[in-house]
């Protein structure tokens, strides 16, 4: 399909009205940012290493049964997508305590919690995505009752398929954020991407970060990481 006008100008990505109704051109950018626009640089081949690995993911999910926005890889650095209306909402998976939750309950990072920690954040940089919960949902309208349970029965099928695939390649799936939005016809899909930049890998055996905390916290290069956890994957999905 054929790019179109500029829908959506975000801080990694963009995205493309098509000739199709149904359809939009996503776009990754090479820009990084962090701590809400505060630390902003640009990183060379960042957004053709998480196109390449947000499509593998997100084709490992449909193949297993989660609906998602991901058609097909157009080139290095944009895929097609099914057009979506997208919730207001920041969904995020916790297996490790790390980042922000480490920080605002005062737990050492790497902590394992005794089950799966799940949360709900507005998404609003003005506000810095506060964190909501179920009960703000509904009564603010953001979502029903009935979304909610399917979108917690998606995420967990989805983490229990992520860990399982990352496993595989010894990295730990500490924690990741996920989007969703409906489709032209109403319905519910997994959207937006999920890559270094949206998810905490740790290498299984070092603990070395394989993701956007390099680059918070200038622990290291950041492209380096990116295409060790493309080259992990390529080999587990392309070759296995």
């Amino acid at each position: 399909m054929n790019q179109k006008a500029l829908l959506y100008n975000g801080k990694s990505k963009q995205i493309f009205a098509t000739e199709g109704q149904n359809f939009v051109i996503m776009s990754y950018k090479d820009d990084e940012t962090a701590y809400y626009g505060v630390k902003k640089s640009t990183i060379p081949n960042k957004g053709a290493l998480n196109n390449k690995i947000s499509s593998l993911i997100f084709k490992y999910l449909e193949q297993n049964g989660i609906y998602t926005h991901f058609v097909e890889q157009l080139d290095e650095n944009k895929q097609l997508c099914r057009r979506a209306k997208s919730l207001p909402l920041e969904f995020i998976v916790r297996n490790v305590i790390a980042g922000t939750l480490s920080r605002r309950l005062d737990i050492e990072e790497g902590t394992v919690p005794e089950s799966t920690i799940y949360e709900i954040c507005l998404k609003s940089d003005i506000l810095r995505d506060p964190l909501i919960n179920h009960y703000h949902v509904l009564a603010l309208g953001y979502a029903t009752e009935e979304t909610l349970r399917e979108i917690r029965s998606i995420m967990q099928k989805t983490n229990e398929l992520l860990t399982k695939l990352l496993k595989s390649i010894n990295i730990d799936l500490i924690d990741f954020k996920l989007e969703f939005g409906f489709d032209t016809e109403g319905k519910l899909m997994l959207i937006d991407e999920i890559s270094p930049d949206t998810a905490r890998f740790w290498d299984s055996e070092s603990h070395e970060h394989l993701d956007r905390d390099l680059f918070r916290r200038d622990l290291g290069d950041v492209e380096s990481a990116y295409k060790e956890v493309l080259t992990r994957l390529e080999s587990a999905l392309q070759n296995g």
